[in-house]
């Protein structure tokens, strides 16, 4: 037998909900056995995902989408990213699930059950922007290690729950609060529960925002087991690393967090350009906070024919971490020159923007209609690579699709 095709039985219960049926005489099944229909997982049918998705890491599971899967206003589950950096938890039972503020700057240690959250505290829901900081890293060069997302690490879904300032503010917070950081239930790589994944977080400013949201629905549904069933952090406009899933805890810091991938250069980038592949010391890379302004062309599919007698209508989304999208453009010269695209006002804060636009080409041909965002600071994208970071983060160059005119 392959070394792969052993687990724990502990692990059963989590098997039995991959599979959504029980597993039969599981009592006699031999200690270590994985069923054979887990031996080789087709993420696709895993994850409820669109078959055009790329996976790109399995250990753990790291999936992106391509761009034309994300045409939609919001996006839907089949077509949304994944990014873990642990295993997806097992045996979750929401009837026993809770969330414990603690924290040197809490006033007291406090502890909710879902129950308790849910029916204590004003439900709200907003359209927020979710990017992986590394979204576009494999772009860089020289190439930055990490899973090498192209451009569909990025979505925009309707997220349901409560403030977490409503929370903060039930528990007490002390005037001497900096930061507040969670602790999840995914487990680490090496099964050693004395590990985090992964442990971030956000200034209290971010804490306080009205669209930072403990979430329990996501497009009106529970939320997915990958996506974070049953509790997350959304903290839209950041990167999504800061959106923790499976939300157990969350600890108020006097401190900047200090958790598992917040230090070191974990999504921080140098706080001064540096030259393509030069070394940066820890001391001069900075945290990463707001996104930056960027596009996505996502009607129609990079590579479409048109004749030359029909106009090209384009649409996509555009989006700004903290800020606003104040205009959008579309290029056919390779940026020679820009032409205006219309553009919708966001659904709320957070959320981003739609784009649409008619293109009427000169002559027969082959062209790439490249799409550029500006944010209410007036800050453009760049046409080609910005600049270069040891992680590969914030890429945020001008998408654009191949058209063949004939």
């Amino acid at each position: 037998m392959k070394r792969r095709s052993f687990v724990a039985k502990s692990s059963l219960g989590g098997l039995a909900t991959l599979l959504g049926v029980d597993i039969v005489y599981k009592n006699v099944m031999p200690e270590g056995y994985t069923p054979l229909a887990l031996q080789d997982l087709d993420p696709f049918k895993l994850f409820n995902k669109d078959k055009g998705m790329v996976v790109l890491n399995d250990k753990p599971w790291n999936i992106e989408a391509q761009a034309h899967l994300l045409d939609d206003k919001v996006t839907p589950n089949k077509s949304i990213f994944i990014r873990n950096n642990g295993l997806i938890p097992e045996d979750i039972d929401v009837e026993k699930w809770t969330l414990t503020i603690d924290g040197e700057s809490v006033k007291q240690e406090k502890t909710y059950s879902l129950v308790e959250l849910k029916s204590k505290f004003e439900h709200h829901t907003y359209k927020l922007t979710l990017e992986c900081g590394g979204n576009g890293r494999s772009e860089f060069d020289p190439p930055a290690k990490g899973n090498q997302w192209t451009i569909g690490a990025v979505y925009c879904a309707s997220w349901t729950g409560i403030r977490l300032r409503d929370v903060l503010e039930d528990v007490g917070i002390k005037d001497d609060a900096v930061y507040f950081g969670y602790h999840a239930a995914d487990v680490h790589l090496s099964r050693d529960p004395s590990k985090e994944p992964i442990s971030r977080g956000a200034p209290m400013s971010k804490a306080m925002q009205d669209e930072t949201i403990l979430a329990f629905k996501m497009n009106g549904e529970d939320i997915p087991l990958a996506h974070g069933y049953p509790l997350r952090v959304i903290a839209g406009g950041w990167p999504a690393s800061v959106s923790g899933k499976w939300l157990q805890r969350i600890s108020i810091r006097n401190i900047v967090h200090d958790g598992t991938k917040m230090t070191g250069t974990a999504y921080r980038v140098p706080c001064k350009p540096v030259a393509p592949g030069e070394k940066v010391a820890d001391k001069d890379m900075c945290i990463i906070e707001s996104m930056p302004v960027k596009s996505l062309i996502t009607y129609p599919k990079s590579g479409a024919t048109l004749s030359k007698s029909k106009k090209l209508n384009i649409r996509g989304h555009a989006w700004a971490g903290e800020l606003e999208v104040a205009k959008m453009e579309y290029s056919i010269d390779f940026g020679a020159t820009w032409s205006s695209c219309n553009l919708e006002k966001p659904a709320n804060r957070l959320a981003w923007q739609h784009f649409s636009a008619e293109i009427s080409f000169p002559q027969e041909g082959y062209y790439e209609v490249w799409a550029r965002a500006t944010d209410s600071n007036g800050v453009s994208q760049p046409m080609l690579l910005p600049g270069w970071n040891p992680k590969g983060y914030l890429n945020n160059a001008c998408h654009r699709i191949a058209v063949k005119i004939a």
